[in-house]
């Protein structure tokens, strides 16, 4: 089935470097993709999150994203899929219905994500966070930047996603903390065989 977005977001995976069997993992999607929105998305399964990061850059831009060093060492393996967030159990997934959530600017992240449940949506996790902007780097701009508050740690911290020193940056926030250019992604659904 001939599906030119389908294939657009496979492609710039494999031009940006990740591994041959990404293509293999992603092939079963394709009937499921249909005409809708969607984002392939690959788990650190397949490719850890400090491989992603630097494989993102901003619109037009060249220098490479980067995980912010208060991830201090082996803490960014306990930001996991919270429970809610309903995970596929797949190495590669479509995400559908995602949105940066820049309405969230302002809003204390507990408060977001309260809200985007009453909606019937999940909170982003890190690797659909690194998905979106690796397929549309232009989504991730000066004071629209977003948390992901599907994945958690056992701590207060919630990851997010802004710009620093002209690259992306995976970095954190506290949950109880609002910040005016920070707002809290989210998707309608997550797809797969």
């Amino acid at each position: 089935m001939s599906n030119p977005e389908f294939d657009r977001q496979v492609r710039n995976l494999i031009d940006l470097g990740y591994p041959a069997q990404v293509e293999d993992k992603l092939e079963p999607l394709r009937e499921l993709a249909g005409d809708t929105a969607f984002l392939l998305v690959v788990t650190r399964t397949l490719v850890p999150v400090e491989e992603m990061m630097p494989r993102t850059t901003l619109a037009g831009k060249k220098k490479p994203g980067f995980v912010d060093g208060s991830f201090e060492p082996g803490s960014l393996e306990r930001f996991v899929a919270t429970p809610a967030t309903a995970m596929p159990g797949h190495d590669a997934y479509l995400l559908l219905g995602a949105e940066r959530g820049e309405e969230f600017c302002g809003v204390v992240p507990n408060d977001a994500m309260a809200t985007i449940a009453d909606r019937g949506r999940t909170p982003l996790t890190i690797e659909e966070g690194i998905a979106l902007i690796t397929h549309f780097p232009e989504l991730l701009e000066k004071n629209k930047c977003f948390s992901l508050g599907g994945s958690r740690s056992t701590d207060r911290r919630v990851p997010a996603l802004w710009i620093s020193q002209q690259a992306p940056k995976l970095g954190w926030c506290w949950a109880g903390n609002p910040h005016t250019w920070l707002g809290m992604a989210s998707a309608a659904a997550r797809v797969a065989p």
